[in-house]
């Protein structure tokens, strides 16, 4: 893949770029210059805080701005920036598949386009009667997100708090701030008002001021990133999502291929790819299984249209290599006995590929189970039915292939399993209407009754 000029950016403030002065090279996967990144300090965070407060009045800009800047993200030139540029930055930026980056823009602006649909699906029926109606409006006038860099997609959250009518701050992934650069730049050319919006790359410190000061925010990232956000009531922690299944039938071709989809698709970097499978069956037989299933994904970097695995750099690569070697020592690994490659492989461009890896523990409780990496990583563990579902709590998506509906009926009501899926639905499924991790729209908005005369 042929690398595009490195690209300067600095932060934006109500339409109007901010040189900074404290640079942050960004590099990408094949070692290469990628960006220089003007980082927004706290003084500068403050500014842009107060600006977008004085002048946030808590309208929403309309969906047709929506609807026009969905278009000029996927087809447009912006800030200089074609389609294909800003797709080769962060397939080099995050070393996500070039499919993964084309189709998560997709996943985006079709979003975008449909903002009012999902708004309508997610809000109970506002009309009473005659003189009596319920309202649902922002809950603040300012939200702050705080972005990482394992997808684009994402980046929806903060798009629905616009749409809403909040004013938004977005500090971008050290990995991505090309997605919310474009769509904030694509927003704006088709009519937002600039002062509904900033842009700021900063550190980790300033991401966590701007939650504290926002009415409204979010946050993504792994333990460390969420841990001080789990209960707080306005701020929404994303936070690895350790999906799960229970495999409680026999594994059968349609089964596995299910299992196997939900560790690899996007190259198992999304919070509801597969990392844990529990198991009433012999444990070894369906990790071996399992990982026959994954060892056919190909190697291939990714620029290659048939890639279907994230590529890393030298020192993620060389960081994760510790982190599995560890791992190694308390479980089984069921993986080399099909994978004829390397746990790694250094690709020609100069790239590092996970390969897929399946490992199994010989109790429901070791604490590998949870582990979350940025590659389709499973831990197959046994499950019996004395231990109900308290291996299976902690979870963003619950698989349950089992026909005891008692199974079923007692996880819907456990708080810390945020959603269900039965069968060979997969768990990133999600129609509009359907809590992905509670009502992300009624988190933004509040009701406010309006009783009085039916003329108004």
């Amino acid at each position: 893949m042929a690398s595009p000029t490195p690209a300067v950016i600095d932060p934006l403030i109500a339409g109007r770029t901010v040189h900074s002065a404290d640079r942050s090279p960004l590099t990408g996967v094949l070692g290469e210059p990628l960006a220089d990144i003007g980082q927004a300090p706290r003084l500068l965070a403050v500014s842009a805080l107060r600006e977008l407060r004085e002048r946030a009045d808590g309208l929403p800009p309309g969906a047709e701005i929506f609807r026009r800047a969905a278009d000029l993200f996927t087809d447009a030139t912006l800030d200089g920036e074609s389609p294909e540029e800003y797709a080769r930055r962060v397939t080099l930026g995050t070393g996500l598949t070039a499919t993964t980056v084309r189709l998560s823009a997709a996943e985006l602006a079709a979003e975008m386009r449909d903002l009012t649909g999902i708004a309508r699906a997610e809000l109970p029926g506002t009309d009473f009667g005659p003189g009596h109606r319920t309202r649902w409006v922002p809950r603040g006038r300012l939200f702050a997100a705080v972005l990482a860099s394992n997808h684009p997609t994402p980046s929806s959250s903060w798009l629905q708090a616009l749409f809403h009518g909040y004013s938004v701050l977005v500090r971008p992934g050290s990995r991505d701030p090309f997605t919310p650069r474009r769509l904030i730049a694509a927003l704006i050319e088709a009519g937002l008002p600039p002062h509904r919006v900033a842009f700021l790359p900063s550190a980790h410190a300033v991401g966590e001021f701007l939650l504290k000061e926002a009415d409204r925010g979010i946050v993504y990232g792994g333990d460390r990133a969420v841990a001080s956000w789990q209960d707080n009531e306005t701020v929404a922690a994303r936070g690895p999502g350790r999906a799960k299944a229970l495999v409680d039938v026999e594994p059968d071709d349609a089964v596995l291929d299910h299992l196997a989809e939900s560790a690899a698709f996007d190259g198992g970097t999304r919070c509801t790819n597969l990392s844990a499978v529990f198991t009433s069956r012999p444990v070894g037989e369906v990790a071996d299984l399992l990982a026959h299933r994954l060892s056919a994904l190909p190697v291939l970097p990714a620029s290659d249209p048939k890639a279907s695995l994230l590529v890393l750099e030298r020192s993620r690569a060389e960081q994760l290599e510790r982190q599995l070697a560890a791992l190694r020592e308390t479980l089984t690994d069921h993986t080399g006995r099909f994978d004829l490659h390397d746990a790694l492989v250094r690709l020609d461009d100069g790239s590092f590929l996970p390969r897929p890896l399946v490992l199994s523990a010989d109790r429901a409780d070791h604490p590998a189970l949870g582990t979350e990496l940025p590659f389709p990583f499973v831990v197959v563990a046994p499950w019996r039915e004395e231990d109900g579902i308290a291996p299976l709590r902690r979870s963003l998506v619950l698989n349950l292939l089992t026909s005891r509906r008692d199974l079923i009926d007692r996880a819907v009501l456990e708080p810390s399993i945020r959603k269900i899926t039965t069968g060979t639905a997969l768990p990133w499924t999600t129609p509009h209407g359907i809590p992905h991790d509670g009502n992300y729209t009624q988190f933004l908005l509040e009701p406010k009754g309006i009783v009085g005369d039916s003329r108004h």
